[in-house]
Parts: C-alpha cells; structure tokens; sequence
C-alpha cells in the first residue's frame, strides 16, 4: 500500500483502517442498508457496525434535515 501510495503522490503514511472507515461512510450515504453494509465489513452484531464506523455524515445529517422539514411541510400545508 505505502508503494502506491507514493506512485499516487498521496501520503504516505495512510493506513487501510481510514480508507475502510471512508468507504462505509459512503456506503450510508448511499443509503445501503445496514444487513448489506455488516456483511461487507464481515460483522456479525450490528452494534460494532454502528458505533465504530456508521458516523453521520454531513450529506447524511442534510437529507434527514430536508426529509423533516418535508414531513413538517406536508402536515402544515393545507392546500
């Protein structure tokens, strides 16, 4: 990994642990259920999955903001 790393220009010291950490994010924001996302990283109990890799994101803090305000809307708006 530290040689492609090098080829790539990108640092050096970057361990698969964070790439792995980036790419369940990913997977949450892309809305893959967390059976799928448990699987993938070869977890048997979905808390492990939740409490150490399932941060919310930014993207996925927006769309729950933007599915309230929608659900607030809808039960507000009389039209």
């Amino acid at each position: 990994m530290k040689r492609l790393l090098k080829l790539s220009k990108q640092n050096e010291e970057l361990s698969p642990h964070p790439l792995r950490h980036t790419h369940t994010s990913l997977l949450a924001e892309a809305e893959v259920s967390i059976e799928r996302i448990m699987k993938r990283l070869g977890h048997s109990d979905d808390k492990t999955t939740k409490n150490v890799y399932l941060h919310t994101t930014e993207e996925i803090r927006k769309r729950d903001s933007d599915k309230f305000g929608s659900l607030m809307k809808n039960l507000i708006d009389f039209d």
